[in-house]
């Protein structure tokens, strides 16, 4: 996993979620680079685990 977002609501992340998958592979590779610039994998980050 290379982006994530943390919304607050289960309902806000559904509609997030349907807003990045209209978007084009530009868009989504321009929000992935400005979250996450070197394209690491944040599975580990995410479970708050050392890589």
């Amino acid at each position: 996993m290379v982006y994530y977002e943390v919304l607050e609501s289960i309902q806000s992340a559904i509609i997030r979620e349907k807003q990045i998958k209209d978007m084009n592979r530009n868009d989504k590779l321009f929000l992935i680079r400005r979250f996450n610039t070197e394209f690491k994998d944040l599975y580990a980050k995410i479970l708050d685990k050392p890589e």
